[in-house]
């Protein structure tokens, strides 16, 4: 029998490639997406529908009540504008969720010892690490030596995209055939993706450093 791993799987482009990186290594994938307060939850359908297609045990958690906890970001606060600019630390600060992936980390743990799991990975990657404090290589760490004595049974946290660029994770799932019209990585929740946003930049930027016109339809293809 496979080893059991949890995958928290947003929808989004990294995610979506972890979740196969996951699956091509044998694992047995439970794969675990949050509404915790979202702007919007058309990634969550977008997970839905992969993880319906390749029939694999998927929960959507809803934590929606801790939104009036963590709500200070434009990702969950319609309030705020939306930073429409090229990721930067200046300009992207407004887009962190206050202590979100300890959280997420925290359920995910629970849920893979639940279920006897060794495993869980998350799709942290290298460009998040000047913005998200929850994406630095030392915090991957230290959630790694406090789930290893959380429960009787450790769990190992795992990031492979950890210190890999976009580009780098577009790369890998290439090679693995994967088809990106199945992720939705703005952070807008509207019919097309803005291609305005960092989010969206930097996805673009990707595809077109492989010389690639991402299969997504936008809103505005700006210049990368």
């Amino acid at each position: 029998m496979s080893e059991k791993a949890v995958v928290i799987y947003s929808g989004g482009m990294d995610s979506y490639t972890v979740l196969h990186r996951a699956l091509n290594a044998g694992y047995d994938v439970h794969a675990l997406s949050f509404h915790y307060g979202q702007r919007h939850a058309k990634e969550l359908d977008v997970a839905a529908n992969v993880c319906r297609h390749l029939d694999l045990p998927h929960q959507v958690v809803d934590i929606r009540a801790i939104h009036g906890l963590i709500g200070a970001s434009a990702l969950t606060d319609e309030r705020q504008a939306m930073p429409r600019a090229d990721y930067a630390e200046d300009n992207m600060k407004a887009t962190v969720v206050p202590n979100r992936n300890m959280i997420l980390l925290s359920l995910a743990i629970g849920h893979a010892v639940n279920i006897e799991a060794s495993v869980c990975f998350y799709g942290a990657h290298g460009g998040d690490h000047a913005i998200y404090p929850d994406c630095r290589p030392e915090f991957v760490q230290r959630m790694n030596d406090v789930a290893a004595i959380a429960n009787y049974t450790p769990v190992d946290i795992r990031a492979p995209y950890l210190h890999a660029s976009k580009t780098d994770i577009l790369a890998e799932g290439l090679s693995m055939g994967l088809d990106y019209i199945n992720s939705w990585t703005c952070y807008l929740g509207q019919d097309l993706a803005c291609g305005e946003c960092g989010s969206c930049r930097e996805r673009l930027a990707a595809f077109a450093a492989h010389g690639m016109t991402d299969p997504l339809s936008y809103k505005a293809r700006p210049e990368v």
